[in-house]
């Protein structure tokens, strides 16, 4: 058995790649491939109402929050977010808690002013800013939820009267929230939402039109409202995946159950963490994520011979980002708290080994 603690893309329901490889070969007994259905047929009109349906009921949104399912991941929604909400003499504010958002930051300057009104970059991003006040006349603030490579999580989402505008590429739908309090939230799907390829916006419409700016047909958000998400060819498949992963979600009991599991696994790797010697988190334990937990061994040296010991036990995706180093392990929702259990034993095993 392999435990895929992949960072993304990353790890899916079973359940899905079945339905998905069937689909594949013949979708719905139709005699055509999923590959091969034509986008603005009925048929995959019902899957993208589906997949827009299940995210609206999973994150209890209102009648003003719209769903798109776009292309570009994460990444293109960098420069689309302040290209769709700021103009040139206006400013946004940004926090910086790891290297995706300083990625926005970057692209947001090409658009307007940027005010950079807290960052974890002198700590290395081993905790989340905590003083820190957001100018009123901002047009917005953008935080990213979760920092997939430093292992670290806002906890507390901050309480602003400016447009609330989240990268939640990492923890989308691990854990409730109210998702309503929200401008613009948007997520690449390959962690928590399906395969990779797609990305999801969640937007409040009636934040939209305000800028002076010509937006190309193609970046402007109210295009693709009014084209449910049709304006260009979607990416079909993914979308697919997306709509099959979301029905999975659903009947494990939504966001509220998928969150106790999550925490569950969370709770277990650090306790081994804390607890095992030979390991030591990286990351402030208040602000430490529940979905990229992201470690280092007290012995360096012991670090290339523990990744060995793991990949031949059938554990893949721990070694840390090129820029932490150590180990990660990613939890996303598909995980199951059964493989969490094999890396802890997995963990003190090796460390029996090497007292």
């Amino acid at each position: 058995m392999v435990h895929n603690f992949n960072a993304g893309p990353s790890i899916l329901p079973k359940s899905v790649f079945e339905e998905a490889a069937q689909a594949i070969l013949n979708y719905n007994n139709s005699g055509l491939s999923i590959l091969e259905l034509g986008h603005r047929t009925p048929t995959f009109q019902a899957v993208m109402d589906e997949a827009q349906a299940l995210l609206k009921e999973l994150m209890h949104l209102d009648s003003d929050h719209e769903v798109l399912f776009l292309h570009g991941g994460a990444s293109t929604q960098f420069m689309q977010v302040p290209m769709n909400l700021l103009d040139d003499k206006e400013t946004a504010a940004y926090s910086d808690t790891g290297v995706w958002s300083s990625k926005a930051i970057k692209e947001a300057k090409l658009f307007g002013k940027v005010e950079m009104v807290c960052s974890g970059k002198e700590s290395n991003y081993t905790s989340i800013p905590k003083d820190f006040a957001v100018p009123n006349d901002a047009k917005y603030f953008h935080i990213t939820t979760n920092n997939t490579i430093y292992g670290s999580q806002w906890h507390k989402i901050p309480t602003t009267s400016n447009v609330l505008v989240a990268d939640m590429s990492s923890d989308i739908l691990s854990r409730e929230m109210d998702f309503n309090a929200f401008g613009l939230i948007y997520a690449g799907a390959q962690k928590n939402i399906g395969a990779a390829g797609v990305n999801v916006v969640v937007v409040n419409k009636n934040i939209l039109g305000k800028v002076k700016r010509a937006i190309p047909t193609i970046m402007d958000y109210r295009n693709h409202i009014k084209d449910g998400s049709m304006l260009n060819t979607p990416p079909v498949f993914a979308v697919y995946v997306c709509m099959l992963t979301l029905r999975w979600l659903k009947a494990q009991g939504g966001v509220a159950a998928i969150e106790k599991i999550n925490d569950q696994k969370a709770a277990l790797l650090y306790k081994e963490i804390d607890n095992n010697p030979l390991f030591k988190g990286t990351i402030a334990t208040e602000d430490r994520s529940k979905m990229n937990v992201c470690f280092v061994m007290t012995d360096p040296a012991l670090e290339e011979s523990f990744l060995k010991f793991s990949k031949e036990r059938g554990i893949v995706g721990i070694k840390g980002h090129r820029l932490s180093g150590g180990f990660r392990a990613s939890l996303y929702n598909a995980l199951p708290l059964n493989s969490v259990a094999f890396l802890v034993d997995t963990m003190q095993e090796f460390t029996k080994m090497h007292d």
